[in-house]
């Protein structure tokens, strides 16, 4: 109760909001919100640390509109280490990138939520409650429509986060097979690890 206690008298989330407007396009920004509203949804759902989820939610895209040549040479000042395959689709740095600077530009110490922000585009095995609640909310969001089973997904999301975790990376894993070169093997090794969780139902 304590940790909750002090997440609320900590973050401000108002503040955080019209600092963030700054930084994203109108587009970007909506899906955000539709994170962060859907995140404090699940939060409820699941009895997880809703104003940890809203802030999680809210920052999950904070690097999202840092051109990629930046966001590479962001990484190199800051000595935030980058994979090869970074380094090519460096669209795919906005998670690490997005963790650092809600650490650094917006004042977030709590490292469940900065793991969440880390995680929220690769996924990885054996993730916390906060950390699935972000990777799902960011696909479930109200604003997206184009990913595949979205209605069954968003019904799985409130009855079972592992088996929604499981749904999302198969159907992300057969998008990405298209181009296998755009998947990180965080991709694959959380997909195994919730294969497994679903496997032995």
């Amino acid at each position: 109760m304590g940790e909750a206690n002090m997440a609320d008298e900590t973050y401000d989330l108002k503040r955080m909001q019209r600092k963030l407007k700054k930084y994203l396009d109108a587009d970007r920004y909506q899906h955000t919100m539709g994170v962060m509203y859907t995140a404090a949804a699940l939060a409820m759902n699941y009895n997880c640390d809703i104003k940890k989820a809203q802030v999680a939610g809210l920052l999950h895209d904070c690097a999202k509109n840092i051109p990629n040549k930046k966001k590479l040479k962001m990484c190199q000042k800051y000595k935030i280490p980058v994979t090869d395959l970074e380094r090519d689709n460096p669209f795919l740095l906005h998670a690490k990138l997005g963790a650092f600077l809600a650490e650094t530009k917006y004042d977030v110490t709590d490292l469940e939520i900065l793991d969440a922000i880390t995680w929220h585009t690769t996924g990885t095995s054996n993730m916390s409650m906060l950390e699935k609640i972000i990777y799902i909310a960011d696909y479930i969001e109200p604003n997206r429509y184009k990913a595949p089973n979205l209605r069954e997904v968003r019904r799985l999301a409130f009855q079972d986060l592992n088996e929604c975790m499981y749904r999302i990376l198969k159907d992300t894993l057969g998008y990405l097979g298209k181009n296998p070169k755009t998947t990180d093997p965080a991709t694959e090794e959380a997909y195994l690890f919730y294969g497994n969780i679903h496997n032995s139902k």
